[in-house]
């Protein structure tokens, strides 16, 4: 069974999500903004697509106010950094092409 989210989309959650927006972008232009209501926890997700090696440097840019957000203000807004597919797809590839493969044991 799929539940729906019903995130109140305030004024005020509204600006949260322009300021993140505007910092992820300032800081990573390249990067793609998808804003999606999730339920585990139940809130308003920007889904950033961004081509770098870590994304952990997504959440570095946005951590503090983040967590301003959410604990002070109460907000219920997440970000979730993702790498393209097409740059993890490749990087597999690496991978398997990078392993021999393994000697089964008769």
């Amino acid at each position: 069974m799929k539940t729906k989210s019903h995130v109140h989309f305030t004024p005020r959650l509204q600006e949260a999500i322009k300021e993140l927006g505007v910092l992820i972008s300032d800081n990573f232009p390249q990067a793609e903004i998808f804003i999606e209501e999730g339920v585990d926890p139940e809130g308003v997700y920007l889904i950033t697509i961004v081509d770098i090696e870590d994304t952990d440097e997504v959440i570095d840019v946005v951590g503090d106010r983040l967590v301003e957000l959410q604990v002070d203000e109460g907000l219920p807004v997440y970000v979730t950094p993702l790498r393209p597919r097409e740059r993890v797809v490749a990087e597999l590839r690496q991978r398997e092409a990078a392993t021999p493969p393994r000697m089964r044991a008769l």
